[in-house]
C-alpha cells in the first residue's frame, strides 16, 4: 500500500469531492434504503468521504482501508466534520478477521446491511484465487439479504482500444498547484501497472514530481459475477456508473455491480 501512503496526503486535492458526492450519494442511499440499511461498512475507504457524507446523514458507518496513510487523514476528515465514523486498517480477505474477531479487543461486529467497495479498489486483488476470498469475506461480514455494490473501471473498452491516459486533474490553492497524471501500462500477464504522477509547485516555482504505481487486474463482468454466485450472493445487476445507467459493455465508464446475499 506504498502508493496510498504516499498518495494520501494529496487525494482530497485530486478529487472534486463536492461534485463527485453530489452525482453518486442519491444513488447509494436509493440503494441503501431499498434494503433498509442503517449499519454500512465501506471498504477500501480512502480518505473516508463517503463514509462521512453518509454518517452525516444518519448511517453507523464502519470503514477499513489496507492504507494507514489513508486511514489517518481518512480520521483527520471525519473530526473535522464532526461525525462518528470508526475506522480500521484492514486489507481484502481479512475484513471479518479484523473487525468482527472475538479474540480482538477492538471489535467492531459483523452483521452489516450492506458493503461499500468503491473508487475500482477491487481491481487490487490480483488473481482469481484472491478474488473468490474478498468476495467471501464480504459475505462473511454481511447478514443474510445484505447489499454489496461494487464500483469499478469498465476495463473493456481500456483493454480494447489500449486505452493509457486519464484525464489531468488539477488544483489551486493560495500559491500553491498541483498536477496529477495517471496512465496504464499494460503488461505481458494481462495486469496493468497504474501509475500516478504528482506534480507540485509554488507560483513561480519549478515543479516538484513524484511517480508511485501499483498493479491491478482487469477484472470483466464474468469474473466478477462467477465469484459473487461462488460465495453466495443473489440478483446481480449491473449499472454503467453510480447514477445508475444502464451498462453497456463498449462504452459504460464504470461497471457498477449491485449484489444481494442469499440466505
Amino acid at each position: 500500500m506504498t502508493m496510498y501512503d504516499d498518495f494520501s496526503t494529496n487525494y482530497d486535492r485530486f478529487v472534486d469531492w463536492e461534485s463527485r458526492l453530489a452525482v453518486e450519494l442519491p444513488f447509494l442511499e436509493r440503494k441503501l434504503q431499498a434494503v433498509g440499511a442503517h449499519r454500512v461498512l465501506d471498504t477500501a475507504c480512502g480518505t473516508g468521504m463517503h463514509a462521512i457524507a453518509l454518517a452525516e446523514r444518519g448511517y453507523e458507518v464502519v470503514s477499513s482501508d489496507a492504507s494507514e496513510g489513508m486511514i489517518e487523514q481518512a480520521q483527520d476528515n471525519a473530526a473535522q466534520a464532526g461525525v462518528d465514523v470508526r475506522f480500521a486498517v484492514a486489507g481484502f480477505g481479512h475484513l471479518a478477521e479484523s473487525l468482527i474477531s472475538a479474540s480482538s479487543p477492538a471489535t467492531i461486529g459483523g452483521g452489516f446491511d450492506a458493503i461499500l467497495c468503491l473508487g475500482n479498489s477491487l481491481p487490487h486483488v490480483l488473481t482469481l484465487e484472491d478474488l473468490a476470498v474478498t468476495v467471501e469475506d464480504f459475505a462473511a461480514c454481511l447478514r443474510p439479504g445484505g447489499l454489496l455494490l461494487i464500483q469499478n473501471r469498465n476495463f473493456e473498452p481500456v483493454l480494447a482500444r489500449r486505452d493509457r491516459w486519464m484525464p489531468p486533474q488539477t488544483y489551486k490553492e493560495g500559491n500553491r498547484e498541483w498536477l496529477f497524471l495517471r496512465f496504464y501500462d499494460f503488461e505481458p500477464d494481462g495486469l496493468l501497472t497504474f501509475s500516478v504522477v504528482q506534480l507540485q509547485r509554488e507560483k513561480g516555482e519549478p515543479w516538484s514530481q513524484q511517480v508511485t504505481s501499483t498493479r491491478l487486474r482487469p477484472l470483466t463482468v464474468e469474473e466478477l459475477r462467477q465469484a459473487l454466485v461462488g460465495a453466495g450472493f443473489e440478483a446481480v445487476t449491473l449499472y454503467g456508473d453510480l447514477q445508475g445507467s444502464t451498462f453497456e459493455t463498449a462504452v459504460s465508464p464504470n461497471l457498477v455491480v449491485e449484489a444481494h446475499l442469499g440466505g
